[in-house]
């Protein structure tokens, strides 16, 4: 019998040989950093198209970078929004918040209070700027890392301090992982931690909404990464069928933990580009530009407002933070890339800004950034009386059995019985968190 070993290469000998590529970004640890290759264009240099215009239209957009904000901290071009100075420092006290309440939750993983949190420094502008171009009754499909819009919102940071500790404030009672928040007050559907599973809901929940012939709209944000899978691309062809009045938010912050956009995709083209193939507008925009962020947002709503359809939207960004708390990016990039990322910081470009026109200093930047500082602060003292992550349980032991289904299945009705007589049997009438 003949051993498989001497047969011929499949297809003969003079074929050439195949190879797979696969996609390394362009500085390691200890590289220097070149973002040389980078055409971010001129601010102001990109039109604006009507907001009904048809997807075919605006092809050049889901390739351009649509920036406002020029290197002389103005605003140039069709797409300024012209928002009244009172609107730009709230945005800048909501930015300088969002940054604060980091930082604070950051330290407080580091001394134990609670497992696990995400920072969103340098992407501040894809989640403040943005929310505030909505109405605040539009629901917000987010992914981990838009604190900012609770914060814009005005959500009470206690009781995201509550949810990050997961004490007995938590009005999530301990159920979700910390940051994993939601209200539906604040029209912010619950955080999951599965990656891209908020994309078909936000197109869902739209398409529900013009059923019912309301007026909200619904916008998801999505990392770049999320983009490869298949939940984001069920989202897309059912928003682009059903004309579905919702947008989708791409931050395209180039690490998806400790893997680069090519991964997802970089390598080949543009995020925004995704939209062309599916019959959706695609824009590409500078997500460290406060104001392109908002005047992106606001033409993505109007649009789905007047029905003209869904918006993919792909927010150039930096993450300027580890992924999270659990990870350490100076084992996979370079550490001068933050410095040398070359649309800046968003607080920094927005303080300038206004720094430029007039309408603010350095000197009220320091105080507005100390208040907040000391506004989370005093906050986080007061979360902590309720208790902090691991010491104890914090909530009644009873609620485990509570929340899930309207009434209580006779089974699982045995089973509270079950566990409260032996939890009795072992702690007493009295015992901890009855």
């Amino acid at each position: 019998m003949a051993d498989p070993a001497d047969k011929p290469p499949r297809g003969g000998d003079n074929r050439p040989a195949l190879a797979l590529h696969v996609p390394e970004p362009k500085s390691r640890p200890g590289d220097p950093v070149d973002f040389s290759d980078l055409d971010i264009g001129e601010a102001g240099s990109q039109p604006r198209p009507d907001e009904g215009a048809h997807p075919s239209e605006m092809t050049g957009l889901a390739y351009d970078l649509i920036r406002v904000l020029g290197d002389d901290d103005r605003a140039h071009g069709p797409w300024d929004p012209k928002l009244d100075p009172e609107t730009l420092r709230t945005m800048l006290r909501h930015m300088a918040m969002t940054r604060a309440f980091d930082e604070r939750m950051f330290r407080g993983q580091r001394q134990g209070k609670t497992s696990f949190y995400m920072k969103c420094t340098g992407e501040e502008a894809t989640s403040i700027a943005t929310s505030m171009a909505l109405a605040s009754d539009d629901m917000v499909f987010p992914s981990y890392r838009q604190q900012g819009i609770l914060i814009a919102r005005g959500y009470p940071l206690i009781e995201m301090i509550n949810q990050i500790y997961s004490n007995k404030g938590d009005k999530l009672k301990g159920r979700q992982l910390p940051i994993m928040y939601s209200s539906r007050e604040h029209s912010f559907f619950s955080i999951s931690g599965n990656l891209a599973t908020q994309t078909p809901q936000a197109v869902g929940w739209a398409m529900a909404s013009a059923i019912k012939g309301d007026s909200r709209i619904a916008a998801t944000w999505v990392g770049e990464g999320s983009t490869a899978e298949g939940d984001f691309h069920s989202a897309c062809t059912f928003a682009t069928v059903y004309n579905a009045p919702v947008i989708l938010n791409v931050i395209n912050n180039q690490w998806a933990i400790s893997s680069f956009s090519g991964f997802a995709g970089a390598e080949r083209t543009t995020f925004a580009a995704r939209a062309l193939g599916y019959g959706l507008a695609g824009l590409r925009v500078d997500g460290n530009d406060p104001l392109a962020c908002y005047a992106s947002q606001l033409w993505a709503a109007n649009r789905a407002r007047a029905n003209k359809g869904p918006t993919l939207i792909e927010y150039f960004t930096y993450r300027a933070e580890g992924h999270s708390t659990s990870d350490d990016p100076s084992g996979y990039r370079s550490a001068q890339e933050r410095e040398d990322w070359p649309l800046g910081d968003p607080v920094k470009r927005l303080r300038d800004h206004l720094i430029a026109i007039g309408e603010w200093d350095e000197d009220r930047q320091a105080a507005m950034d100390k208040e907040c500082a000391e506004q989370v602060k005093e906050v986080t003292k007061e979360a902590e009386k309720n208790g902090i992550l691991g010491h104890g349980l914090h909530q009644p032991f009873r609620t485990m059995f509570e929340d899930v289904f309207e009434e209580l299945p006779w089974h699982l009705k045995e089973q509270a019985e079950q566990a409260t007589r032996e939890r009795i049997k072992k702690f007493g009438e009295k015992g901890p968190n009855r």
